[in-house]
């Protein structure tokens, strides 16, 4: 229906400029999800959530409002959610790739350690610290992920997880940890923009990963919800817990 892609069309920009929150649709379901715990209460495990492709980008913010609004951790599933950044995964050069991540990160802690996201106020170098870390406030949520490795919209999620762990590895573990809280978008914009539209909403502390290793034919498949419940199904998983 064309005012549904209309719709539609909306929701990609607000993804796309970091302003999930303030779109319509969101802010209908975080009423919605607020009026069903105050009748269940917030840790029965009766309140999911669920969402696939734009759907998932908001139930993936709603996720992380109810922890840092209410501390009620929901059960939460995310199917191929978009990421925010060029898919580097799809690089076949795994040195090209590593070293695209790896001054992405440095790149990203500076800016971080340079300016306080909040007001763009030049920072002390311990300034990531002496600010409340919702990052780890949100780290005890642990939603489901599911992305495929052939789709361009949520496959870097692979990539974000697995060079944290990367950097760990190779003792620049300091820098994994400030550059993934944050995208060098969402730092910028936080010039004109208030403390809480500056966080990067695509990027979460912990989950659990689950990858697609099935061979699929084109983008529609691997973006696709019915690849999640095929019979031929094939996976990788892997629990990302952060601390």
């Amino acid at each position: 229906m064309p005012g549904n892609r209309k719709q539609d069309f909306k929701l990609n920009l607000h993804v796309i400029i970091n302003n999930l929150k303030r779109s319509t649709r969101f802010q209908i379901g975080l009423e919605s999800v607020c009026d069903i715990i105050k009748h269940v209460g917030p840790s029965s495990g009766s309140v999911w959530l669920a969402g696939h492709s734009l759907g998932s980008s908001i139930a993936l913010v709603l996720g992380r409002e109810m922890v840092k609004q209410t501390g009620a951790h929901l059960e939460t599933y995310l199917f191929n959610p978009p990421f925010i950044s060029p898919p580097v995964g799809r690089i076949t050069n795994e040195t090209l790739k590593i070293g695209l991540r790896f001054v992405n990160s440095v790149i990203t802690a500076g800016l971080a350690l340079a300016f306080r996201v909040a007001g763009g106020r030049p920072s002390s170098s311990n300034a990531d610290d002496q600010e409340p870390d919702q990052f780890t406030v949100l780290s005890s949520w642990v939603p489901f992920l599911f992305v495929n490795p052939l789709d361009p919209i949520c496959s870097e999620y692979a990539g974000y997880f697995k060079h944290r762990e990367d950097m760990e590895l190779i003792g620049a573990g300091r820098i994994a940890k400030i550059a993934t809280k944050h995208s060098i978008g969402s730092i910028l914009t936080s010039f004109t923009r208030k403390k809480d539209s500056s966080e990067a909403l695509h990027l979460i502390p912990s989950a659990h990963l689950t990858i697609n290793s099935s061979r699929l034919q084109s983008f529609k498949e691997a973006h696709g919800i019915q690849q999640w419940w095929m019979r031929d199904f094939q996976f990788e998983y892997k629990l990302y817990q952060y601390n």
